[in-house]
């Protein structure tokens, strides 16, 4: 552990002197790759660095209590020592966690998908609520949740929707979204207050960008067509909508919810390399899935991950055994409680599978 801090301060100081030189400065490519390479491991070089200071203070407080004569002024820089050691206890507890793989795409935007499951009409119902909780979550963290393509029924449904999610660290705050969602309450249409478990799937993709995924024109159909609203009725008389076949994968993008055919098209072709780099990311990562899964679970949208529970007003994640009890507020966007736990249980999971 402190070997690789060693190098992370090491390549700290040597980036910090090459971006004070002239010749760097001049050269803009490399000024941005120094300095973002510098901003990246600075947390981890500068805790290390005040680790260091603390660690010479605790070895200077109990090397000068061991040559002082006088007692009180002994037991007064003993007790100093000590207090630095329990310091740098909780120091080094820090660096573990610093030291820890960070998710490449954790700063990305992402692509937010949620479909009805089992249960009907209340399936889909159930999914447009998770829609609303997800935009409410988003206006709360500042991040910008527009509308690709949203199906919905006439009852006020959603059989499958499809959002971009743009803002920094839009992914990390969603990741943890993947998987089934249940719920179980009276529907509205139960006229004997009989309780119903309905289901809707949620994805949360990374956003990729177009060096990750190389995409050719002859591996993909664009199809234009009219617009479509709810129970299929027309709603744009401008064929404006675009749907995406890629031949390769079989995977099918469409996007209608822009009037311009030219914006619908620029959101479909970002959405479908944001799948394909997950299906390529899924495939890469599969062996060192199954050396070291998360406690949190593999993201995968068929895993049940959480209950929604309204007669007791009580959400639980299933992964974690976690549950908060305020429907409302949760249903609203109030989701940092929840998060802040998935986040803290992959992180001591990580910690553990690290080991020292």
């Amino acid at each position: 552990m402190f070997e690789k801090l060693r190098g992370i301060k090491e390549r700290y100081d040597f980036l910090s002197d090459e971006l004070s030189k002239s010749e760097v400065f001049a050269d803009p490519v490399l000024y941005a790759k120094y300095s973002k390479e510098r901003a990246d491991i600075s947390e981890t070089a500068e805790a290390y660095e005040a680790y260091l200071l603390k660690e010479k203070e605790m070895t200077d407080a109990f090397a000068a209590a061991e040559e002082e004569s006088d007692k009180e002024m002994k037991d007064l820089l003993t007790a100093e020592g000590f207090a630095c050691k329990e310091r740098l206890a909780a120091m080094k507890d820090q660096l573990k966690i610093l030291l820890l793989p960070k998710d490449e795409n954790d700063e990305k935007g992402c692509v937010l998908e949620i479909r009805a499951g089992a249960g009907g009409e209340e399936a889909a119902l159930f999914a447009a609520v998770l829609c609303r909780m997800y935009a409410g979550y988003c206006g709360r963290k500042r991040l910008k949740m527009e509308a690709a393509d949203v199906s919905a029924t006439e009852l006020g449904g959603v059989k499958e929707a499809v959002y971009q999610v743009s803002g920094k660290g839009a992914y990390k705050y969603l990741k943890y979204e993947s998987g089934v969602h249940r719920v179980q309450r009276v529907p509205e249409t139960e006229t004997q207050g009989r309780i119903h478990t309905s289901t809707a799937t949620v994805a949360v993709l990374p956003e990729a960008e177009d060096v990750e995924v190389e995409l050719n024109d002859k591996d993909i159909r664009v199809d234009i067509f009219h617009s479509g609203g709810a129970g299929g009725q027309n709603v744009n008389k401008v064929a404006s909508a675009v749907r995406l076949t890629h031949f390769p994968t079989g995977i099918v993008v469409t996007c209608q919810d822009e009037r311009s055919q030219l914006k619908n098209k620029e959101r479909a072709f970002q959405v479908l390399r944001s799948r394909l780099y997950d299906l390529y990311r899924g495939k890469a990562g599969k062996e060192r899935e199954e050396s070291r899964r998360s406690l949190v679970g593999s993201g995968d949208r068929s895993e049940r991950i959480r209950t929604y529970n309204y007669p007791q007003s009580r959400i639980t994640d299933h992964r974690i055994g976690y549950s908060v009890y305020d429907m409302e507020k949760f249903l609203a966007g109030d989701m940092d409680e929840m998060v802040e736990a998935l986040a803290v249980a992959d992180r001591e999971m990580m910690l553990g599978n690290a080991g020292e």
